[in-house]
Formats: C-alpha cells, sequence, structure tokens
C-alpha cells in the first residue's frame, strides 16, 4: 500500500517513515509538514493511505482533510497527533476520517494503517473512552434557525468555556479579527449584548 505522512516535525515524519517502510506492504510515497502539502501530495500521488498530524501551521490536519475528502471521498485519512480534544475529534469523525490515534499510542501503528486500508475505522484506546459521553450528548437548541455557522456554534463553546478572544483565535486557527467578526456576528443573531449574556445562555437553552 501507498502512504503519505504529514507531520509539522520532520523527525516524527522520518521516524515514522522508517517504521512503515520495514513492512513489506508499505510504501511511503511521500512526507509533508503542512495541509497544504497534503492537498497537493494526494493529488500528485493517489495514495491509499494518508497519515497527518492535525495541529499545523498554515492549514492545518482538519482543514486539509475537508479539502481531500471533498474531492476525494474515498481517501483513507488517519490522524495521528498529541490532542485529545473533543472538537478535534468530532470534526474528524464528522469529516468521515477513518481513523483517530494519539502519538502516544504509535507503537499500534502499522496495525492501524492496515485496518484503515481494509476499510475499517479505527481508534486509539483513549479515543475510544471519550466516545460513548461524546455520542450520547444532547444539545437541544436548533443553531440553524438562527443562522448560526458551524464556525460560530464552535466560537460559542470557547466562550462559554471562559476562553478570551486570544485563546479562542489559537484554538481556531484563526485571527483575532476574524474572531472579533464571528463574535459579532453571534451577538446579533441571537439578539444579545455581549459575551457575558452569550456564556449564560449557551448554559441555559443549548446544554
Amino acid at each position: 500500500m501507498r502512504i503519505i505522512i504529514i507531520d509539522d516535525d520532520p523527525l516524527v515524519s522520518s521516524s515514522l517513515q522508517i517504521i512503515l517502510n520495514n513492512e513489506s506492504d508499505m510504501e511511503v510515497v511521500a512526507t509533508g509538514n503542512s495541509g497544504f502539502d497534503a492537498v497537493s501530495l494526494v493529488e500528485k500521488h493517489s495514495p491509499d493511505v494518508l497519515v497527518m498530524d492535525i495541529r499545523m501551521d498554515g492549514m492545518n490536519g482538519l482543514e486539509a482533510a475537508e479539502k481531500i475528502l471533498a474531492s476525494n471521498p474515498d481517501m483513507k485519512i488517519l490522524f495521528l497527533t498529541t490532542f485529545l480534544d473533543d472538537e478535534y475529534i468530532n470534526k474528524a469523525l464528522r469529516l468521515g476520517a477513518a481513523g483517530y490515534i494519539l502519538k502516544q499510542e504509535c507503537g499500534t501503528l502499522v496495525a492501524s494503517v492496515r485496518a484503515v486500508y481494509g476499510g475499517q475505522s479505527v481508534f486509539g484506546s483513549k479515543i475510544v473512552e471519550k466516545l460513548p459521553d461524546m455520542l450520547n450528548r444532547k444539545e437541544r437548541f436548533n443553531y440553524d434557525a438562527f443562522g448560526i455557522t458551524e464556525k460560530e456554534q464552535e466560537l460559542i463553546k470557547y466562550v462559554a468555556d471562559g476562553l478570551s478572544n486570544k485563546e479562542i483565535a489559537e484554538k481556531m486557527f484563526l485571527g483575532e479579527g476574524t474572531i472579533r467578526n464571528l463574535m459579532s456576528s453571534v451577538l446579533s443573531k441571537l439578539d444579545l449584548r455581549d459575551r457575558t449574556q452569550l456564556a449564560c445562555f449557551y448554559y441555559k437553552n443549548i446544554i
């Protein structure tokens, strides 16, 4: 099977490449260090499996996956990351990623790549522990009725968690100006005055 590895740490990429190339049925055809690399390399090499980190400069792994799966819906993407954030896991699931494992569990990488290649979904043990709670959560609020976009929903959650605009910008990989614009849009759509009202609204109406 032909594999592409995307990770912003060259040491990680080279280590993974050695591990996978040691398998008789695997060949790493290319490596890259950003989401932009992922998009271009997938187009160039048409791999069987894409092993990709999530948090990278420029275009992150989730954004790259969204672009890749839009034009290659059968692409098998295995996320290999250090992040156990619910938001990342949720988005990976929504996008249709084939797997999500942590770098701390990279001993399972070879088996995970084989499983993904064979059409299975693969999740690391820590992710499996979180899935029941995540899948059973229910939000009563109808975002669509207010025209709230997916990014605005993400913003609302971070505001409710008490994060500042700067912290939200870092989490969402956006500029602070964009966050301020999103905030104004959300407050206008929900007819709220400020972020305090927005946080109260979230806990009263959404969860």
